[in-house]
């Protein structure tokens, strides 16, 4: 498994989020690797990591409402 520095990562909320708490974070790193995290849950480290392909299809499927009915 890969080990990513997050310390000095750039995390941006959507600008749908309204300022609320529970909004999903991505950060993109210079390594092409994308960070993607829970707002709630942004002091503690943790993130979910994809590459920029994963991103680009995670992406694609939103727009494509594939992840329809899910709250």
């Amino acid at each position: 498994m890969k080990s990513v520095d997050l310390t000095g990562a750039v995390w941006r909320k959507s600008s749908h989020s309204n300022g609320q708490a529970e909004c999903v974070e991505v950060a993109f790193l210079g390594d092409g690797t994308v960070g993607i995290r829970d707002s709630k849950e942004s002091g503690d480290g943790s993130a979910l990591l994809v590459s920029r392909l994963g991103w680009v299809a995670f992406q694609g499927g939103l727009l494509g409402e594939e992840f329809t009915g899910f709250h």
